[in-house]
C-alpha cells in the first residue's frame, strides 16, 4: 500500500518523473504515470483543471492523443461537456481533417473527425504537456477549420522555458505544473 501524501500542486510536481534521453538523446521526458497511478493526485489534477475552466461556456473538450485522453474525458464530465478525440494518423475510421506539424523532436500528423466539431462549437483543448506549443497550435487549426471556437487550452505540465504559451497567444492557457 502507498503512503498517503498531501495533494497540492507541489505534491503533483513531485510525482512527475524525469526520464533522460527519451524519446531521443538530449530530451528529458516528463513522465506523468507516477501521478496518474495515485488516485488522490489524479482526482486533484482533474478537479484543478476543471476548476480553471468552469466559467467558460464550453460545448466540447478536445483531447489530444495519447496522454491528453487520460484527463480530457474526466474534465469534460465535470464541465458537462462532450469529449472529442484528436488522434494520430490512421486511427480514426470516418471522414477526417488532417494536419501535419512540427514538434520538439520531429514531425507528426493529427486527425479529427469532420463531424466532431460543428460551426460555432465552443471548445477547450486539453493535453498532458505544453512544450513548444506546436501540437496545441495544430489542434487549434483543426478545430477552427471545422468552424469551432477555441476558448482556452489547458495542460497538466508546462515547460515554460520553451515558450509554448507565447506560440498559442492570444488563446488563454492554463497549466497546473510549470518548469521554468
Amino acid at each position: 500500500m502507498c503512503a498517503k501524501m498531501t495533494v497540492d500542486l507541489e505534491g503533483l510536481k513531485a510525482l512527475v518523473r524525469d526520464v533522460p534521453d527519451f524519446p531521443k538523446k538530449g530530451i528529458i521526458f516528463k513522465d506523468i504515470t507516477p501521478l496518474l497511478k495515485d488516485g488522490g493526485a489524479l482526482r486533484f489534477a482533474t478537479d484543478q483543471l476543471a476548476e480553471a475552466l468552469k466559467e467558460l461556456p464550453i460545448d466540447q473538450v478536445v483531447g489530444i492523443e495519447s496522454r491528453g485522453f487520460i484527463l480530457s474525458p474526466a474534465v469534460a464530465y465535470r464541465l458537462g461537456a462532450g469529449f472529442v478525440p484528436v488522434r494520430k494518423k490512421g486511427k480514426l475510421p470516418a471522414a477526417k481533417e488532417v494536419i501535419a506539424y512540427s514538434l520538439e523532436y520531429g514531425e507528426d500528423t493529427l486527425e479529427i473527425h469532420r463531424d466532431a466539431i460543428q460551426e460555432g462549437t465552443r471548445v477547450v483543448i486539453i493535453d498532458d504537456l505544453l512544450a513548444t506549443g506546436g501540437t496545441g497550435e495544430a489542434v487549434v487549426k483543426l478545430v477552427e477549420k471545422l468552424g469551432g471556437t477555441v476558448f482556452a487550452l489547458a495542460f497538466l505540465v508546462e515547460l515554460a522555458f520553451l515558450r509554448g504559451r507565447e506560440r498559442l497567444a492570444p488563446y488563454p492557457v492554463h497549466s497546473l505544473i510549470q518548469y521554468s
